[in-house]
């Protein structure tokens, strides 16, 4: 990817100053802001301070003629930036410079940002809905929950502004809706729905579907560290399942994901979780997906929060949070593009930070 990509779809935010009163062009403190979290910046003193130190390297790609904004006017600039046309950048972005395989589960899950709330309520933390491709590696879009609501209606927002052709579009139970399955449908692609038991009648429907029929099976078994865990994956067809529950368009495949696990002290736990799908899977593929799923909290949640520290961060101001976690994305995706070095997420920045070739290979990965 080259600059030239990145800049043709940031350069489409709409400016919110005055003209009379632009002193620094919004491009390139977005570049500034992109550049520095990547080389490792958690806030905006972080971001002035890289940009000191990098000033002849930052003005080969863009202005910079009056050198680099104080803290306080990137906080600013950044916290008044239309969140939506961020993402929409951000997402135009990733559709043009990524290709997704026939089948790939894209992962849909929520993640507080538990330090963004205003400073008089705690409820009012950001909550944003992911959608990450397992097989790339990569987010493709997310989406802020609005403050009176879910992610049921964040999730079908979010699916309508990505490219999910032929996709496997795996969601825990909060997603498990008529209508999200129906959105998902409706953009050509499957879903993968988790069942709780608060969901009695399909969750009922479920259990007695696997004790009275015989499955398709695949047992993984696994040991260490003093532990042992059995992990079975079971499908049915959806055939005589779906006559009571017609409401779920296309249901086609029935799963059940068995855990048993022993621990070092003995102690015993086990755990079954239910699954309805509009596509016809084996347990092996069943098992992949499920698998696939979860990956957006390790390879996802867990780096934004150890590598960038994102549950740490207190910046709340206007939009500034929002925005903040879609730069977030950003530097996380092209960290994990950029495969020259065989190192952590936390060593690439640093790598970064102290070399611009490396940088310049990280954004254009």
């Amino acid at each position: 990817m080259s600059l030239a990509v990145f800049a043709s779809h940031f350069h489409s935010i709409d400016e919110p100053r005055q003209a009379s009163k632009i002193t620094y062009p919004l491009f390139d403190v977005l570049f500034l802001t992109v550049a520095a979290v990547i080389a490792g910046a958690e806030g905006w003193e972080d971001i002035e301070d890289f940009g000191r130190c990098h000033l002849d390297w930052l003005k080969q790609h863009g202005d910079f003629s009056l050198g680099i904004p104080v803290h306080d006017t990137i906080a600013r600039l950044v916290s008044r930036v239309d969140p939506g046309q961020f993402q929409q950048a951000f997402i135009a972005w990733m559709q043009q410079t990524e290709i997704l395989t026939q089948g790939q589960v894209i992962a849909v899950d929520g993640k507080t940002l538990k330090s963004s709330y205003d400073r008089t309520d705690r409820r009012t933390a950001i909550h944003m809905v992911n959608a990450y491709a397992t097989a790339n590696g990569v987010v493709l879009g997310q989406y802020k929950t609005d403050a009176k609501s879910n992610e049921i209606t964040a999730v079908p927002a979010l699916l309508q502004l990505l490219d999910i052709k032929g996709c496997l579009v795996s969601l825990d139970a909060m997603g498990c809706q008529t209508s999200i399955a129906q959105t998902i449908i409706d953009k050509e692609a499957d879903y993968l729905l988790t069942v709780k038991a608060n969901q009695r009648g399909l969750y009922t429907g479920l259990q007695e579907a696997f004790s009275q029929t015989t499955a398709d099976k695949l047992t993984h078994v696994e040991q260490g560290h003093g532990r042992r865990e059995y992990r079975e994956y079971q499908v049915l067809p959806a055939s005589g399942f779906t006559t009571e529950h017609s409401s779920w368009p296309k249901l086609t495949t029935l799963g059940m994901a068995v855990h048993y696990r022993v621990d070092k002290q003995g102690k015993q736990s086990l755990e079954s979780r239910y699954y309805i799908c509009s596509k016809t899977l084996s347990a092996e593929h069943f098992a992949s997906a499920v698998r696939n799923h979860w990956g957006i909290e390790n390879k996802v949640h867990w780096l934004l929060d150890v590598a960038m520290h994102e549950d740490g961060c207190q910046i709340h101001r206007g939009d500034a949070a929002q925005n903040l976690a879609c730069i977030r994305q950003v530097a996380l995706n092209q960290l994990k593009r950029e495969k020259t070095k065989k190192a952590s997420i936390r060593r690439k920045q640093r790598i970064a930070a102290m070399d611009t070739a490396y940088l310049e290979k990280v954004i254009t990965a």
